[in-house]
């Protein structure tokens, strides 16, 4: 089952947590029922490629929050002493890790953040959309969901902040997994990009199905139909009163992204002292050389690249994602 766990955020922002599993009997803030169900980065880094990447074949279907999960029926389920704490990238949501974290709860505790102005998370219009706020998020809901020392499993911007966390407080972090993030700095011309890309939605869609079909087939940033991609992107839409609207505001995602996307974060990077797995997608954005390179600056660091699979790769390639990240976590989380 999964449970909404409330966090409070830097600057009393209010942020959502969604475990999975049944959670150990002193885990605390938890409400039960869950109040209600739960996507980076579209995956453009600059230049011609598509936001989200290409992909395989991937998952197919529509949205599937968590929602339908918080009416299980409480249970005695394994003993989890470790903690995962997984965050999503730019745009992303905590259901985006569903499957990561279902697999991942059969053996320790897993925790899905919502980021700020993401997801069921707080949005306030005036809110600090900083690097040092959403590290400071990360830090607070380790501490308040009682975590620490924990994995914590990023995917792009989430990966930065999971690596920036790491350098900061040490003690907090016994493991990372990088999921497709660059260290590279990306600068102008990307976030430029991005804001042209937020422009061409044609908001409000009709239809999820209209959704998953224009991010799937007909986004001029998709290189070939990609059914997974669709369904990411419906994951992250609400209805409204015409219609169809993503829940985040694409302007805060734009401040956002103009905190990190300037400059590079190798230095921090380098003061990473725990095991850290970098993960690509053999068709992501972040490429192999890159990725070494990453490895060789971590002091402990690891590398590992999944098949038929684009920027999304937990999402689009979960077997794949699985394979390599799942012996990494288990010696982290058992040693």
């Amino acid at each position: 089952m999964t449970r909404r766990i409330e966090v409070t955020g830097a600057g009393g922002v209010r942020l959502a947590a969604w475990e999975f599993g049944d959670p150990p009997k002193d885990a605390p803030g938890i409400l039960l029922p869950a109040q209600s169900g739960p996507g980076d980065h579209p995956g453009h880094h600059g230049g011609p490629r598509a936001p989200g990447g290409r992909t395989g074949s991937g998952r197919t279907g529509g949205a599937t929050g968590l929602a339908g999960d918080a009416a299980g029926r409480p249970g005695d389920g394994p003993t989890r002493s470790a903690g995962v704490l997984l965050l999503h990238g730019l745009m992303g949501r905590a259901s985006h890790w569903a499957s990561t974290a279902r697999w991942l709860s059969e053996r320790h505790r897993a925790v899905a953040l919502d980021q700020r102005g993401h997801g069921q998370s707080e949005k306030p219009p005036q809110a600090a959309f900083t690097r040092e706020a959403y590290v400071d998020d990360a830090e607070a809901a380790l501490e308040q969901l009682g975590l620490a020392p924990a994995v914590i499993v990023g995917h792009a911007m989430g990966a930065l902040t999971a690596w920036q966390l790491a350098a900061k407080r040490p003690d907090l972090v016994s493991g990372l997994v990088i999921c497709d993030m660059r260290a590279s700095a990306l600068g102008a011309a990307s976030q430029r990009e991005w804001a042209d890309w937020f422009k061409s939605w044609p908001v409000p869609f009709a239809t999820l199905a209209d959704v998953r079909k224009w991010f799937g087939e007909d986004d001029p940033w998709v290189e070939r139909p990609n059914p997974a991609r669709g369904a990411y992107y419906a994951e992250v839409m609400q209805e409204s009163p015409d219609g169809w609207r993503p829940v985040f505001d694409p302007e805060q995602m734009l401040r956002s992204r103009e905190t990190w996307v300037y400059d590079a974060h190798w230095e921090e990077l380098a003061q990473v002292r725990c095991p850290t797995l970098v993960v690509r997608g053999l068709d992501g954005e972040l490429g192999r050389a890159e990725a070494q390179e990453m490895v060789r600056v971590l002091p402990r660091g690891q590398y590992a690249e999944v098949a038929d699979a684009g920027h999304l790769v937990h999402y689009d390639q979960p077997e794949g994602w699985r394979e390599v990240v799942e012996p990494f976590l288990d010696a982290v989380l058992t040693a």
